[in-house]
């Protein structure tokens, strides 16, 4: 009752010190108090620290006459969940949206309204499961991606507007999406009664919350009973193998409703990949006026760079999951890697001497497992090319891949450049070094 008796300014920030709860508390005891608990400074405070709000919205975005109303009906509309949990999700979606809006704006268009409880509870009835809470509140946030027709001339799945991207090399493609709930349904239903004809495995629990294109299938699977997400291997279709995508020590109990830090493998997926594309370690990759995010690492110490006389090489990798075979000896892990190659604007330097071009003539490769070389082989040019560097111009890419028997392993290597041209060289080959890039399977496996 000691409220009554300090200023205004001294109240509204001991208000502000006490949060959300406790000020709706306070408002009960006086009219003075209510007065100054109902403030619209203090709400717009508080919705913007819990949920980000710049502006008073509900939870589908419409507008709302004040923030302590929209604060109200946010709590209202996720009451059954854990309001940390709440705020950490938006916070998670919050971070890929605005990163969509700003880079990928084609692909932010894909991403669909929350879904309902009630779409939940079908989604659970049908398929006998129960979905973590994190899982029920990602979805109550965004119901995946959904396409028009004109984003592919194919499928849905026949696009490069994933939310988590992917790689290509040779005639391999990956773009993977987040599925819708209906979706959800769909896949689950087809995939699992195939691997259940196949599999010795119990797939009961386990729900399809994330493909690739319907040519080279990459799918994860959620299982609801210990929250953990996981990636099919090429072994898959076969007899189920599987490979864990998020680390096992960083998940909390999934049925623990009561615990502030609840946390399942899908929210720490997606939280792992929107801290990714924030931190700019993925970017887009555009090729051809076709954009499309790529998991191909932009930043030390998994892309590696080396500058020599001139010439700039860029190179990393990324684990290829669906390749996998966890049961082959010489062939347990595959990887794709970038190599982007470019001329620095002055051109390359040479005994002295500036050339405004040079040209791929031969490759060379070293490969180790666990420090061993396994590997050293050299060719002429790359993917069948003799790429011509300019300074100024965008960079040359190409992708190839390679398998280990096991890991950690790594690429180095180096290049032969000609000075012009291969036609018309002017002076002697040169070498340019490809700085050793790593190749081993991640914590996180996207």
């Amino acid at each position: 009752m000691g409220l009554e008796s300090v200023g205004d300014l001294a109240l509204n920030e001991i208000l502000s010190k006490l949060g959300p709860q406790q000020t709706a508390k306070v408002s009960c005891v006086s009219k003075r108090l209510k007065a100054s608990a109902s403030e619209e400074p203090l709400w717009s405070k508080f919705c913007f620290q819990d949920l980000h709000l710049s502006a008073p919205l509900d939870p589908q975005g419409s507008p709302l006459p004040s923030f302590r109303i929209a604060y109200g009906l946010w709590r209202e509309a996720f009451v059954m969940y854990p309001w940390p949990l709440v705020v950490r999700v938006k916070k998670c979606w919050d971070r890929i949206r605005n990163w969509l809006a700003t880079n990928f704006p084609e692909a932010g268009a894909t991403l669909q309204k929350g879904a309902s409880e009630a779409q939940i509870r079908q989604l659970e009835h049908v398929l006998k499961v129960k979905l973590p809470l994190p899982t029920r509140v990602l979805y109550r946030f965004c119901d995946g991606q959904a396409f028009k027709e004109y984003d592919s001339s194919t499928s849905a799945r026949g696009n490069l507007l994933g939310l988590i991207g992917g790689y290509s090399f040779y005639h391999h493609m990956v773009n993977v999406f987040l599925l819708p709930l209906h979706q959800v349904i769909l896949e689950t239903q087809q995939i699992l009664h195939h691997l259940d004809s196949c599999s010795s495995y119990n797939r009961s629990g386990y729900i399809v919350v994330a493909a690739s294109s319907a040519f080279n299938e990459k799918l994860f699977f959620l299982n609801c009973a210990n929250g953990q997400l996981y990636v099919g291997t090429r072994n898959l279709p076969i007899d189920g193998e599987m490979m864990q995508c998020v680390p096992n020590a960083l998940l909390s109990s999934v049925h623990d409703s009561s615990s502030n830090q609840q946390q399942d493998a899908l929210l720490l997926w997606l939280e792992e990949h929107g801290r990714r594309l924030q931190d700019g370690i993925i970017k887009l990759r555009e090729e051809e006026n076709v954009r499309a995010i790529s998991q191909f690492p932009e930043v030390p110490p998994l892309c590696s760079t080396a500058i020599t006389n001139g010439v700039k090489i860029r190179a990393s990798a990324v684990f290829v999951p669906e390749a996998a075979d966890l049961q082959d000896s010489s062939e347990k892990y595959w990887f794709t890697y970038s190599i982007r190659m470019s001329l620095l604007p002055d051109g390359c330097f040479i005994n002295g001497l500036y050339f405004n071009s040079c040209q791929l003539q031969k490759r060379h490769w070293i490969i180790r497992v666990n420090d061993n070389v396994i590997s050293d082989v050299g060719g002429e040019g790359v993917i069948g090319k003799y790429p011509l560097l300019c300074p100024g111009e965008k960079e040359f890419v190409y992708e190839s891949c390679t398998p280990l028997p096991s890991s950690p392993g790594s690429v180095e290597g180096s290049f032969t450049f000609v000075p012009d041209r291969l036609a018309h060289p002017k002076g002697a080959p040169f070498e340019v070094e490809v700085a050793r890039f790593p190749l081993h399977p991640p914590d996180y496996i996207f």
